[in-house]
């Protein structure tokens, strides 16, 4: 099949393109909006008219002041029977035809006043965990499940420019703005993308360039000793500075308005600056000393932990171990060094507290990570839409005033896309991506009106039936997948390795760090200051005196902070163990309706798209099955504890 258009299908353009458009202004992004235009006034009828010639849409590049904010901001206006579009850069013009887009004929219906709009994070930006040469074990994309990767096959560049470019466009329309195109975990064959096969990146970045999106490169820490020759890799050695910073200038003889790096350094076997007695901040300062003459900025992650500790130590937190290492450094990051925190402590599951290293480090510039591929929320088998819990972690308030949106200084998530024709393999994925952009954009949106516009646009003209089946199927999709898999923030209880599917004690005798603690007398870690890990402690006064009681912790987070037992009444007036026994009955029930739901809607979906997630739903609910059976019958064979309702359980 082709590939979808997803968001942006021809008819999407059918307002504008049937309208006498003039557009003013030079320069590459410019001419991205007058072909953008063009293209939709030769299909609709209308005309790209010139200079003097009455239009009904303007789109103008005035020039004026510098800077991100400013480039890429926007103003619009409808007065007179015109809708006029202003902004001071090529981004915010391109940006500026894309919401013009998103209005449709409300574009073009009275007059209204000027508006203004610019992005509240200055990036936003997609980690793709692609590998240039096939990994053995993670293959081509690591924690991919939309097909091969959209920039490397066979172990080079793919060669395909016009998929590249159309992934930028789509990009561009929601508001991304960067793109890292390999995998943090940076293996042999991807560390030479750095210096001798710098030009196959160049090539993807000429493809994202007209779309406004910079291209970012993963790097490995060990690069001087692995491609430079040298002894060491030590961040306050000079031989090592000289050689970051003629690599760094190559690169951007290459790419002149190459992004940065990204660094994943001594976390999961990574290497990294703690070899040489030396900080997180001198490795991240290094780099960022190399790229600062350049413009460009280092993320250096903070997904940094013992992963080889022993599961009978129960002082050991993997949940504290970020914000340990991080805030004894706080202002001592380089202002051009990003440091890239995980949305939650431990690893991007269903639902976890937010990180309290966001709002703890208020001298260092943090960018907040998501997790767009669902590598623990269903695997894009299953219908997990991520808005509302991307919500509530741009609006959680870490002192109780500022909400943790307004603190970051860059919103990243790895991407959920491919080479799969869907894009993103299930085609309601589709709708993570665009929610992420779109909230990156502005984080304190309703969530429930980006699905509107993403409805809008990726299905023009469809009936009201269509978009209340796809709002009855996504809604409460990340609830229903939160129901039928671990209970109250628990987390994990999946099977090692693939992260795939129920595997209750899956990692409960492991050294990575992700334990229930389930006995016959009751299930959760105890995470207090007065007889935890002290993890709660970690949060700003308001939180961390509701952390630290099960008296006021919320019920979904209950077993994340507190070991209680299975007879514990929860705020909602149930019992632990009926809570599970329910939500995990609910969950699959849920699915099922869901499934109905999308079956119904076969008349008014395209085909291919309806078949694919018709497929999907059956896998989605073999699982969840699968799920409820193997929670409830472990805590029925722990507990001892029979279900209220006298239901089955094995």
């Amino acid at each position: 099949m082709d590939v979808d258009p997803a968001w942006l299908p021809a008819a999407a353009f059918r307002a504008v393109g049937a309208r006498r458009t003039l557009v003013r202004g030079a320069g590459p992004l410019v001419d991205t909006v007058r072909a953008e235009v063009a293209r939709a006034c030769e299909r609709f009828g209308g005309r790209v008219v010139p200079e003097g010639t009455p239009a009904g849409l303007v789109l103008e590049l005035t020039g004026g002041a510098g800077g991100t904010g400013d480039e890429e901001a926007f103003a619009c206006v409808r007065e007179g029977g015109t809708t006029t579009v202003t902004a001071h850069g090529g981004r915010g013009l391109l940006y500026g035809l894309f919401h013009v887009v998103r209005l449709g004929e409300d574009a073009f219906r009275g007059e209204w006043e000027r508006e203004e709009h610019r992005p509240a994070v200055a990036l936003r930006m997609l980690d793709h965990w692609d590998n240039v040469a096939v990994h053995p074990v993670m293959g081509q994309v690591e924690r991919g499940y939309a097909g091969g990767s959209l920039f490397w096959a066979d172990g080079r560049a793919r060669g395909d420019p016009e998929r590249v470019r159309a992934y930028g466009r789509l990009l561009a329309a929601c508001g991304i703005n960067a793109v890292a195109v390999n995998n943090v975990n940076v293996h042999a064959t991807e560390a030479h993308l750095l210096t001798d096969r710098i030009g196959e990146v160049a090539g993807i970045a000429d493809a994202l360039r007209p779309y406004g999106v910079r291209t970012h490169l993963s790097v490995s820490f060990a690069a001087p000793v692995v491609l430079g020759g040298l002894p060491t890799a030590d961040p306050l050695d000079e031989r090592v500075r000289a050689w970051w910073a003629a690599a760094t200038a190559r690169v951007y003889e290459a790419i002149p308005d190459f992004g940065g790096y990204v660094v994943k350094a001594d976390s999961e076997g990574q290497p990294g600056p703690f070899a040489y007695g030396r900080t997180h901040a001198d490795g991240a300062n290094l780099l960022a000393a190399a790229l600062a003459p350049h413009g460009g900025t280092v993320h250096w992650r903070a997904f940094v932990y013992d992963h080889r500790q022993d599961w009978r130590d129960r002082t050991t937190d993997r949940a504290r171990a970020a914000y340990d290492h991080f805030v004894p450094l706080d202002g001592e990051f380089a202002p051009n060094a990003v440091l890239q925190v995980k949305h939650g402590p431990m690893d991007f599951q269903v639902r976890e507290p937010v990180s309290p290293l966001i709002g703890a480090m208020p001298r260092t510039r943090l960018a907040v990570e998501v997790q767009a591929t669902q590598e623990y929320t269903g695997q894009q088998r299953h219908v997990c839409w991520l808005g509302p819990m991307w919500s509530e972690v741009l609006r959680f308030r870490p002192d109780g005033e500022v909400p943790a949106g307004r603190l970051a200084d860059g919103l990243v998530a790895v991407s959920n896309a491919g080479d799969d024709p869907f894009w993103t393999g299930h085609p309601l994925a589709q709708a993570n991506l665009y929610t992420f952009g779109r909230l990156a954009w502005d984080p304190a949106a309703d969530p429930l009106a980006v699905l509107d516009e993403w409805i809008a646009l990726t299905h023009p003209g469809a009936p009201e039936r269509l978009a209340a089946g796809l709002h009855a199927v996504l809604d409460g999709s990340w609830s229903t997948y939160e129901k039928y898999t671990a209970p109250l923030g628990v987390g994990f209880m999946v099977q090692p390795g693939h992260h795939y599917g129920p595997g209750v004690d899956g990692y409960e005798y492991s050294p990575w760090g992700t334990y229930h603690f389930a006995d016959r007398d009751g299930v959760g870690v105890d995470r207090s200051a007065a007889t935890g890990t002290g993890y709660a402690a970690q949060y700003a006064g308001p939180w961390a005196k509701v952390y630290e009681s099960p008296d006021t912790c919320p019920d979904e987070l209950l077993l994340f902070f507190h070991h209680v037992p299975y007879g514990h009444v929860l705020h909602s007036g149930k019992t632990v163990i009926q809570h599970i026994y329910d939500t995990h009955f609910e969950g699959v029930e849920e699915a099922e309706e869901a499934r109905r739901v999308w079956a119904g809607l076969a008349d008014v979906v395209e085909p291919a798209r309806h078949a694919r997630v018709a497929e999907r739903f059956e896998e989605q609910l073999r699982s969840a099955r699968e799920w409820r059976d193997q929670v409830n019958s472990y805590f029925l064979r722990k507990s001892g504890v029979p279900d209220e309702r006298g239901r089955t359980i094995y």
